[in-house]
Order: C-alpha cells, then sequence, then structure tokens
C-alpha cells in the first residue's frame, strides 16, 4: 500500500480520536483539581494520538519504511510508560482513599441503638402523617365551614328581604 494512502488513514482516525483526546486536554487543562495519576493518562493518551499524527506527518515526508516504525516505537514506548506510571500512581491513590475511608468509619454502631432508631421511625412515621392529617384538616376545613356559614347566612338574608318585600307589595292594593 502506498505510504500517503496511510497517511491518510492516519490522519483520518487521528482526527476521529478527539473523543479521547479532547477529554485529556480537559484533564489537563484542570491541573491540580484533577489526580496526579488522572493528569499523568490524559498525558499518555496525548502522547499516543500524537504519535500517530505524527507518523501520519513521516509517511508524508519519508519514503524509508523505518521511520515511520521508529516513531511508532518511540512513541508508544512513551505512551506505555506513561500509562503504567498513571495505573500504579492511580492504585496508590485508591490505596489511600480506602485508608482514609477506614479512619473515617470507627466501626457499626451497637445493635440496640440502631433497633432503637428503627422502631422510633416505625412509631414517629405514621404518627407524623396523622397529626399532618389533622392539622391540614383542620386547616382545610375551618375556612370552608366559615365561608358555608357565611353563605347560608346571605341565602337566609336573601329570602328574608324577599318575603318582606313581597308581602308589602301584596298588602298595599
Amino acid at each position: 500500500m502506498p505510504q500517503p494512502v496511510l497517511a491518510l488513514g492516519c490522519a483520518a482516525v487521528t482526527a476521529a480520536g478527539s473523543v479521547w483526546y479532547l477529554p485529556a486536554l480537559t484533564d489537563l487543562r484542570a491541573g491540580p483539581d484533577r489526580p496526579l495519576s488522572r493528569r499523568t493518562a490524559a498525558i499518555a493518551c496525548l502522547t499516543a494520538w500524537g504519535t500517530l499524527a505524527a507518523v501520519a506527518t513521516v509517511l508524508l515526508v519519508a519514503t524509508a519504511w523505518w521511520m515511520p516504525a521508529a516513531v511508532v516505537t518511540v512513541g508508544g514506548t512513551a505512551a506505555a510508560a506513561l500509562w503504567t506510571d498513571a495505573a500504579v500512581r492511580r492504585a496508590g491513590e485508591r490505596r489511600e482513599a480506602a485508608r482514609q475511608w477506614a479512619q473515617l468509619r470507627p466501626g457499626p454502631p451497637p445493635a440496640r441503638h440502631a433497633r432503637g432508631t428503627v422502631a422510633g421511625l416505625a412509631v414517629a412515621g405514621p404518627v407524623a402523617a396523622a397529626a399532618a392529617a389533622v392539622v391540614l384538616g383542620v386547616i382545610v376545613t375551618v375556612p370552608a365551614l366559615i365561608v358555608v356559614l357565611f353563605l347560608v347566612v346571605a341565602v337566609r338574608h336573601i329570602r328574608m328581604v324577599r318575603r318582606a318585600t313581597t308581602g308589602r307589595v301584596r298588602h298595599k292594593p
């Protein structure tokens, strides 16, 4: 296969690899906000994709096959070393995090406290629900009763006024 065709393929794959190297760039730009192992892995990722881009360039420029092979060897070795370093660092960070979490948890609470807490929640839940229903019932019922009372008074008043008005008109003629 001609070298320009391979160079085009390497360039296309490098362009498509942006889903990996753009987040790696973001991790590097975040700086100390990211753990060292993640930043090292980002450098390894960028080294690998940079190696592929360099191979595409060398394939276009050089005529000998040993040159792209040398670029792949050097870049691949560097990326592999960085990834190994990142994995070792990540394992150390996980051990350290596990140790710190273990220090935060002194042990499980005594069994009687756990039973008492569960029993308290089992009793308090229905009691709170009943109290809320009563309070909400009072809040909703009292204004509704007042409105109904005033409506009844108003209707009775209207009927009394009509009777009084109707009764006066009949007695006059």
